[in-house]
């Protein structure tokens, strides 16, 4: 009688498959995770948010001054001055210490910004924080 011997063989072809899976996954959904509109921001040094505080409201102005909502329905799609102010004060009912910060353009009009922090002041935000680059990153 013969002795018959265990396959000992291990079978990579379901492993392959899902790494497969996975990567094409990791591909459609990479450019979707970039939040909010092009801009050019200035460079300087800052302390980055703290890991634990909730996710920011950012008011983005671009070099032409429109202003964009990463809170909107659609945050590529430039917000109006009293939708922006609704919006914001909504957003801070809900939960009053979510921070609310502003992405200006290095290389647009200083007003554009200034309007922006005149409307938050509307929809009765305490405290606003500027985003920048970090001067290494020149």
């Amino acid at each position: 009688m013969r002795k018959r011997r265990a396959i000992a063989d291990i079978n990579v072809v379901p492993y392959i498959d899902v790494m497969l899976v996975l990567l094409i996954i990791f591909m459609v959904t990479a450019p979707l995770l970039k939040q909010g509109v092009d801009v050019d921001l200035p460079n300087a040094p800052a302390n980055p948010l703290d890991v634990n505080s909730p996710e920011p409201i950012v008011v983005s102005v671009d070099r032409k001054g429109a202003r964009f909502l990463s809170i909107a329905p659609d945050s590529q799609t430039e917000i109006g001055d009293e939708a922006l102010v609704q919006q914001i004060r909504d957003a801070l009912m809900v939960d009053p210490k979510r921070p609310v910060m502003v992405r200006g353009d290095a290389n647009g009009i200083y007003q554009n910004v200034m309007s922006t922090l005149v409307l938050l002041q509307q929809a009765e935000v305490g405290s606003v924080g500027l985003v920048t680059d970090p001067e290494d990153a020149q």
